[in-house]
């Protein structure tokens, strides 16, 4: 493992590395909410129904969660980096055929094996810190790695619906298809961090499985991929509904990256400073108003102000619940931050499923009261597990 710098910061070598971790995750996250903005156009073209095409969402959020553990037993025995590479090699080709797809069941098969392939990207990466980062400065950089994540969530609300509109919505699936591709030629020159012997899948499981605080996480982190990121697919839809076109829908939603991207600032200077407790109570009463605005009305105005309010929400709840997943099981670390993005994801695409037959009928603040609903439960668990834990370690 790197040395720790004397300044606290991390080592130049690792600060390069990171730097590529950030480039994936921005294309990761680029390629996954890409859809959100074209599933209209996708349906028109394949003479589909919007719910139809928002199973390929599903199929997507539901394969990136299954595939994290396997993908950590890949990691654990090959390497960070090289199961990086090769996911990145399997994910361009999906890319290319989601670009190719003649029909709606076509389209989820490729949509949901691209899923599977990205799912190594940012997991592999929490890991690859968990490793050379120390716990007391690990914070900053994850919150770097969501700020990635949260430019690639802005320009993909943006730029594909602008590439639907100005081209098609198969260049824009090409386009991640290719971004894949460059990352894995240019992933080469990352160093691998040493490999302790990889503990049985069976013990690993038992030892996250086996830890109350661990479990707790896990249930987090699945009802906030319900709350978070299965009603955030469909809000460009909320606003074509009301006869906006593709590009400016992307881009009033676009606002949700944009806010991760400002208040992932605010976390990242408040993370040495501001209790873990205090930051995921922000972020959840974040969330909860999102949901309550846009119960109250859909229109421009209150999606523009969800959207907003949703990225500050999941900036301070999801880094700091992501931390938390690092810390919780370090002797299984690669398992433990490969099942909370199973359980993440895996909340998102029942939210996605939830979404879609009520967005077909029209039925939008049905969507955001159920999300609201979830919400509430969410911050109230998340904020007293935190505070126990903190103490529990305080006072061993």
């Amino acid at each position: 493992m790197p040395a720790e710098a004397d300044h606290g910061e991390v080592p130049r070598t690792t600060a390069q590395a990171l730097r590529l971790l950030q480039v994936s995750s921005f294309t990761s996250s680029f390629d996954r909410l890409m859809i959100a903005a074209m599933i209209a156009v996708i349906a028109a073209d394949l003479g589909g129904s919007v719910r139809a095409v928002s199973h390929a969402a599903a199929a997507y959020f539901l394969c990136y969660g299954i595939a994290q553990i396997g993908w950590a037993m890949v990691s654990d025995r090959l390497g960070r980096v090289r199961t990086i590479r090769l996911a990145l090699l399997l994910a361009a080709v999906g890319g290319l055929a989601s670009a190719l797809a003649p029909g709606t069941d076509w389209l989820v098969v490729a949509r949901g094996f691209t899923g599977a392939c990205f799912a190594a990207a940012i997991p592999s990466a929490l890991v690859y810190i968990g490793d050379t980062v120390p716990i007391r400065i690990r914070q900053a950089p994850l919150t770097d790695l969501m700020t990635s994540t949260a430019v690639g969530i802005a320009v993909a609300t943006v730029g594909a619906g602008a590439i639907a509109d100005l081209t098609s919505w198969r260049v824009a699936f090409a386009l991640t298809a290719v971004m894949a591709g460059v990352l894995v030629v240019v992933m080469r020159r990352m160093t691998e961090p040493p490999l302790a012997e990889p503990a049985p899948v069976g013990a690993s499981l038992r030892a996250v499985l086996g830890n109350r605080w661990a479990l707790l996480v896990l249930g987090l982190a699945l009802v906030e991929g319900f709350v978070l990121l299965g009603p955030l697919t469909f809000l460009p839809v909320t606003l074509q509904s009301d006869g906006l076109g593709v590009a400016l829908s992307g881009g009033l939603t676009a606002c949700y990256g944009l806010a991760v991207l400002g208040f992932a600032r605010v976390v990242k200077r408040s993370s040495r400073t501001v209790a873990p407790t205090r930051l995921i109570l922000i972020g959840g009463c974040l969330a909860a108003s999102a949901y309550l605005v846009l119960t109250v009305d859909h229109g421009i105005g209150p999606v523009v102000a969800g959207s907003v309010l949703l990225g500050a929400g999941w900036a301070f709840l999801h880094s700091t619940l992501q931390t938390w997943a690092t810390d919780v099981a370090p002797g299984a670390r690669a398992t433990a931050v490969s099942l909370f993005a199973t359980m993440l994801f895996s909340g998102s695409a029942v939210g996605a499923a939830v979404a879609g037959p009520l967005v077909d009928g029209g039925r939008f603040q049905l969507v955001f009261a159920l999300a609201l609903a979830a919400a509430v439960p969410l911050v109230v668990l998340a904020t007293l597990g935190r505070s126990r834990y903190a103490a529990r370690r305080a006072f061993g």
